[in-house]
């Protein structure tokens, strides 16, 4: 099998991963906190967890990879770079939109807001994606920046693409163990301890996350999965940039 087949080989199983993490955080929500709604109640914060992983992991991921996905390679470069910031783009814009569902049902129902170290780490990696598609923006696809301020930013770009993503699956998985905490112990009465079906479940979610995190990772570091750089095409963008 030559390298594109292993990409593939590779690259089909991270798809379904991340799907599979969509649908499990879904499910967590829709199965034991009763749904959704945006009426500053439980049922609104449902959304945050959803909407997090669906942002800082999943569709960041799958913007990650963009660039090594071989039938892109004969393509034009521009349209490629538009559709991973893109990506990127919706990915930051569901993770605000996330924060916004925890802020409002903290608002509503008078709980204190960032004191814990998920809402810390949550917050700074929001705030750094901003600032990485901001960097990716003004470096990398306005046509006004020289090419010499691209090979000065990437070193940078790159180091912050990885350190968002090792961030995000951070937030995602404290957040995950904060909420069982919470509302094992502090609501149904039942120990995380003890492991119900729903501590199970949510810790899966976690391990499912972490695979697909280490699977981008995987993506990332194969170097015969690189973009050849041709018709001058120079210095890539946001995370896996440096692999193009």
């Amino acid at each position: 099998m030559g390298p594109s087949g292993w990409f593939w080989f590779t690259y089909v199983p991270c798809l379904c991963l991340g799907l599979l993490c969509l649908l499990f955080v879904v499910f967590w929500s829709s199965y034991w906190h009763g749904g959704f709604a945006w009426d500053g109640s439980g049922l609104q914060f449902n959304w945050h967890p959803v909407l997090m992983v669906t942002g800082l992991v999943v569709l960041y991921g799958f913007a990650a990879v963009v660039f090594r996905v071989p039938f892109t390679w004969k393509q034009r470069k521009l349209p490629w770079k538009l559709v991973h910031g893109g990506l990127m783009l919706v990915a930051l814009l569901l993770s605000v939109l996330g924060l916004c569902a925890v802020f409002d049902y903290h608002r509503a129902s008078k709980i204190p807001d960032v004191y814990s170290l998920h809402s810390w780490v949550g917050l700074c990696t929001v705030a750094l994606f901003a600032s990485q598609w901001l960097l990716g923006l003004a470096g990398f696809l306005l046509p006004c920046s020289p090419p010499r301020l691209r090979r000065s930013l990437k070193p940078l770009h790159v180091w912050m693409g990885k350190a968002i993503l090792i961030l995000s699956l951070t937030s995602c998985i404290s957040g995950i163990t904060e909420e069982l905490f919470f509302n094992l112990d502090g609501i149904t009465g039942k120990s995380y301890s003890s492991l119900p079906v729903e501590a199970k479940f949510a810790n899966a979610l976690g391990l499912l996350l972490a695979t697909f995190v280490l699977v981008v990772f995987g993506i990332l570091s194969n170097k015969s999965w690189q973009r050849p750089e041709t018709d001058g095409e120079t210095v890539p963008i946001m995370l896996n940039e440096n692999s193009t």
